[in-house]
């Protein structure tokens, strides 16, 4: 299968001054990370204003270039450079202040391409360039942030260090085999026409490296007085859309067969099965070299041939191994060669919480809460790595002897940074379950972390009255129809703020939720001083049908002794 392969070409020089305050540098790890983070190239000019201009200029690139692949794999793209870029900026600024005590210590511009997938990222401070050579168009990608003074006078108007705020620009591009990025300081760009470089590209003959000497040392002939510099990486190839490669890939290990009691796979000896479905099989087992009792989950035979379901069932070990909270089921490392596809996750002695509502259909606000606030907890874990787990429910919730709640079952978790990977497969079913699956799922609207606190809210509305908040089952068609019914109506002894808190939760229009799981659990525990003391609510709030049932009672009979009097 076709991977992502590049042709690096680098020069960068001093010119006439005394030293070189430009940085540039490329990262192209090795698999897996080279799929999951992609290639990571920077280009910096030290501001030539800047006390440490040199220092920090290579403070950002290579900060950059490591920093940005230890953030998470699960994380955008977008997400983990911002993250990076800002915390260098703030190192920049404050050791500006704390070494040579300006806001000018420590300055520099930087521009930064994510090659990923099939997509650039492109993240842009200050008057550095990138373009983009395709075929034999020259297009500058990037935007200067310079401000004009006077007719022969410009200065920076953005850059790294500079201030505790940072603008940011970002863009992506689609990526073509031959794509060529060409990122330049201004010592380059500014005593270059675009012809010119694109004619040197083209009389390189491939040669990156005598292409970038020929763009400097050209430079540097028409009078630049700067430090120059060029990076140039080309795209060999790209990550291939073959259905067929892709697939061969994901069935690398079979599907085990039906496992019987005192079967031993791989070292993990069967003691009983613990579930099955026609997708997914579920079996307490026992590791013969530790004798610790694990759960063995294998996908059904059913679906050897499906392959989006076996790239979900991937995705949901991976998912699982990289969260750690103790809210969370722990998807467990096969220190033992793998011989058919399967995953150990950590055995919970206990029950699922549906099974506790059906054993305390009235719990107390109190413990409802503590429930709550758990799981929050665990769904915080998938938000913070950009995960939405998307089919929370009572079912996938276990408690375990101690109390402990735990999350389970990832099969459906969306991983914002995986997404950003092409594959050769649509996957287009409702993920969730029915009751529990947020409205804008049923509308094809991308889910995003309130999708996951729309289900959150009705767990805690079924825990609390043993009802779902709607008067209908929430389907595409008739979400402008269904009506929220007050917790109220069937526990009148629940103060009214609780129920506002768990009616916004629901909220259809996702912009009207909760933006945050902390605001709802807050809300859950802190009476909203608007409404205390009064827990008046309409009748039609607590119980439309019964209102409009009502009110067409009452119309009814209007209309029969109006006919009446008109007939006297």
């Amino acid at each position: 299968m076709t991977k992502l392969a590049v042709t690096i070409g680098q020069s960068s020089i001093a010119g006439i001054k005394s030293r070189n305050e430009d940085a540039c540098g490329v990262y192209v790890p090795e698999e897996p990370v080279l799929t999951s983070k992609g290639i990571a190239m920077a280009i910096a000019d030290g501001m030539s204003g800047s006390e440490a201009g040199m220092e920090a200029s290579n403070a950002c690139v290579e900060g950059f270039l490591n920093d940005y692949y230890s953030t998470p794999e699960s994380w955008t793209t977008k997400t983990s450079a911002q993250k990076i870029l800002s915390a260098l900026n703030h190192w920049l600024h404050g050791q500006g202040h704390k070494e040579y005590g300006s806001h000018k210590g420590m300055v520099t511009t930087l521009s930064t391409v994510v090659l990923k997938s099939n997509t650039a990222h492109l993240f842009h401070v200050g008057d550095s360039r990138v373009y983009r050579l395709r075929g034999n168009e020259l297009e500058q990608l990037t935007q200067d942030h310079r401000i004009q003074v006077s007719e022969d006078k410009t200065y920076l108007s953005r850059a790294m260090g500079i201030g505790l705020h940072l603008d940011i620009d970002y863009k992506t591009a689609s990526l073509e085999k031959g794509d060529t990025f060409i990122l330049l300081t201004d010592g380059v760009h500014e005593f270059l026409a675009d012809n010119e470089i694109r004619e040197m590209l083209r009389q390189s003959n491939l040669d990156l490296d005598q292409a970038c000497t020929s763009i400097v040392e050209q430079a540097l002939e028409n009078k630049s007085n700067d430090n120059l510099t060029c990076q140039i990486v080309r795209i060999d190839s790209l990550p291939g859309a073959n259905e067929q490669e892709f697939y061969k890939k994901l069935i690398e290990l079979p599907f085990p067969p039906p496992l019987e009691p005192g079967m031993v796979l791989d070292g993990y000896k069967i003691l009983r099965q613990l579930f099955s479905s026609k997708r997914t099989e579920v079996y307490l087992a026992q590791d013969t070299d530790t004798n610790l009792k694990v759960v063995l989950k294998a996908p059904s035979i059913n679906y050897s041939d499906h392959p989006e379901y076996i790239n979900h069932f991937l995705h949901e070990e991976w998912a699982g191994r990289r969260i750690n909270n103790s809210h969370v089921m722990k998807v467990l490392e096969c220190k033992r060669k793998r011989h058919a596809l399967y995953y150990i996750t950590e055995y919970i002695e206990g029950h699922s919480l549906r099974q506790w509502m059906n054993d305390h259909p009235s719990p107390p606000l109190n413990k409802v809460r503590n429930l709550i606030e758990q799981i929050a907890r665990g769904l915080h874990a998938f938000h913070r790595l950009e995960m939405i787990h998307q089919d929370l429910k009572p079912e996938n919730i276990l408690i375990d002897e101690h109390g402990t709640l735990k999350i389970i079952d990832f099969g459906s978790t969306k991983i914002a940074g995986i997404e950003e990977i092409s594959t050769p497969l649509e996957d287009d079913n409702l993920l969730g379950t029915v009751n529990y699956t947020a409205p804008e799922y049923h509308i094809g609207e991308p889910a995003t972390n309130r999708s996951d606190i729309f289900s959150l809210g009705i767990i805690t509305y079924e825990l609390l009255t043993g009802k779902l908040p709607y008067n209908k089952e929430l389907t595409a068609s008739n979400l402008r129809q269904v009506r929220y019914r007050s917790v109220k109506y069937f526990k009148p002894e629940i103060p009214i703020w609780v129920d506002m808190a768990i009616e916004k939760a629901v909220e259809i229009n996702p912009e009207k939720r909760y933006e945050k799981l902390s605001e709802f659990t807050y809300a859950l525990s802190h009476p909203d001083s608007s409404v205390t003391g009064n827990d008046f609510v309409p009748l039609i709030k607590r119980n439309p049908v019964k209102t409009w049932k009502g009110i067409s009672f009452l119309l009814l009979m209007f209309n029969i002794v109006l006919l009446y009097l008109l007939t006297q």
